[in-house]
């Protein structure tokens, strides 16, 4: 009996860390089952992986986040890329991984695997409850090829460390990340070797940066960018506090000085001083590209530049630069050479990009966070994330794809069975870190920060999150009459109140 006793509790061991309760305080999962219900009935299922439809409730009840909003848009989409995001799990014979289209791709890796949305893909789904899917994800790609690391795995840039380190502040789980610091510190080394220049700064191909046919470059063309550069200075700085963790202080500090050189070199040689801005320099080394391309927003992804350098956001704000009727262009709007390359094969040269959006929207809210600058407001936040969620539609129906027109919001690869369901970027996780507010971080701290502007919405909940083992609920209740949980703001870990204002402001509690 007691050996009996003494498997089950190891296999209970062996189970993916998932919480306890696993329950919501305020919302009920079943408020929800209609979304599932009619995403499902807007298609016929030809592509089936790890979860079909008919089990995509339930999965969607096991696993995520609940969120409550009185704009039915918001709440719709925010429902509908929870439904994606698990077409895109793959069974194999290694375990799940996550793929980017649903149909077979030419260039892919084992398991139709593709890199270049790898750091979406581990943000994303960080707010999983149960962390398997990621977990083997990332063995598959760093383990997969008979104990080494798919073929394809730097096929494109990647900001991969950064966010397996972002993660692991949301899970907490250090055995996990510190099981992966070596193939992180091969992956890295493997960087180095491969693109960096003599000058320091590393260079990739527009294609292989994922954003072919660019105005700054060509498939060819080995420029320094403002994209490789700053994923390789959020690695650093990821990688640096993965060896602190390890209690390697050596290593940690070495990894501090690469980022630290590489932040001082984007500032030092990518900065246009005339247009204010992050651009590419040219494979001669002698010249910026002179183009404003959403690339230069990076930076901020990764909280890198110095607090002078915010006054590039200016070029966000305005209507004649970035911000078209339909999104963020990828491209300065007034260039001669906007949307000159064509159309429909992937153009990068000013159309706008779900996968630079999301991009653009996680680094305007580092600085709405995290740096002084009078630039943009949480009021822009808000507005950019809105005309995110107006774009995610086709014929009426929800739709994310590849590439839309930024002033139609035509998808414009929107017919094609390719683009349907395209994992190339985040939604949830700017609705949990940015409009709700939820700041991951390592320590006991639970920090929230909503940039949902004062006077849009009376109330709204997001409930049933697996932070740091516990389950989170966030309350915004302006008279305290919808959710009778109090009036004001409100922080909650496993049904405890710990932090509280009358106003959205941002509050601390201990957890």
């Amino acid at each position: 009996m007691k050996a009996i006793i003494r498997i089950f509790l190891l296999l209970c061991a062996a189970l993916p860390r998932v919480h306890a309760q696993g329950r919501s305080m305020v919302l009920r999962a079943e408020q929800f089952r209609h979304y599932a219900d009619y995403f499902n009935g807007m298609e016929d299922e030809n592509i089936v992986q790890a979860i079909p439809n008919a089990k995509a409730w339930n999965w969607m009840k096991e696993n995520i986040p609940l969120f409550e909003c009185p704009q039915q848009n918001f709440e719709e989409i925010y429902y509908y890329r929870w439904w994606t995001l698990r077409k895109h799990i793959r069974k194999t014979e290694q375990g799940f991984a996550f793929t980017e289209f649903l149909v077979p791709r030419s260039y892919a890796d084992k398991y139709n695997l593709i890199s270049s949305a790898l750091g979406h893909h581990i943000y994303e789904s960080r707010w999983l409850h149960n962390s398997r899917y990621m977990n083997e994800n990332l063995h598959i790609w760093y383990r997969g090829n008979q104990g080494k690391p798919l073929k394809r795995l730097r096929f494109y840039s990647s900001w991969n460390m950064d966010a397996v380190y972002n993660r692991y502040l949301v899970n907490r789980d250090s055995k996990f990340l510190l099981g992966m610091l070596p193939d992180m510190e091969q992956d890295y080394t493997a960087w180095e070797q491969e693109k960096k220049l003599p000058g320091g700064l590393f260079w990739q191909y527009d294609v292989r940066d994922a954003m072919e046919e660019t105005i700054s470059g060509g498939r060819k063309e080995k420029n320094a960018r403002p994209s490789i550069n700053s994923y390789m200075y959020g690695n650093a700085r990821a990688m640096a506090a993965m060896e602190k963790i390890a209690g390697r202080s050596q290593q940690a500090q070495a990894y501090t000085v690469k980022a630290d050189t590489i932040r001082r070199l984007l500032q030092d040689k990518l900065w246009n001083t005339g247009q204010q801005f992050f651009e590419t320099r040219k494979a001669d080394g002698d010249t910026l590209a002179s183009v404003k391309e959403e690339i230069g927003f990076i930076p901020w992804y990764f909280n890198m530049p110095d607090s002078n350098y915010s006054i590039a956001w200016k070029s966000l704000a305005d209507t004649v630069t970035f911000r078209a009727p339909y999104g963020i262009t990828t491209a300065d709007r007034k260039h001669p050479a906007f949307r000159t390359h064509g159309c429909c094969k992937c153009e990068w040269d000013g159309a706008v990009w779900p996968f630079a959006t999301s991009q653009t929207l996680t680094g305007m809210a580092n600085l709405l966070n995290n740096y002084r600058q009078q630039h943009v407001t949480d009021t822009d936040y808000f507005s950019m994330l809105e005309t995110l969620v107006e774009s995610q539609y086709h014929r009426g129906r929800p739709y994310v794809g590849e590439y839309l027109d930024e002033t139609t919001g035509y998808w414009l690869k929107g017919d094609e069975e390719r683009s349907r369901y395209y994992n190339h970027s985040t939604f949830n996780d700017l609705v949990i870190t940015g409009l709700v507010g939820l700041r991951p971080r390592e320590d006991n701290i639970l920090e929230l920060n909503p940039l949902l502007p004062a006077g849009k919405w009376n109330w709204f909940c997001l409930d049933n999150v697996l932070y740091h083992g516990k389950i989170i609920t966030i309350i915004w209740d302006a008279t305290g009459l919808k959710y009778k949980k109090g009036k004001g703001l409100t922080v909650w870990a496993d049904g405890r109140k710990i932090a509280a204002a009358p106003k959205l402001t941002k509050l601390t509690g201990r957890l």
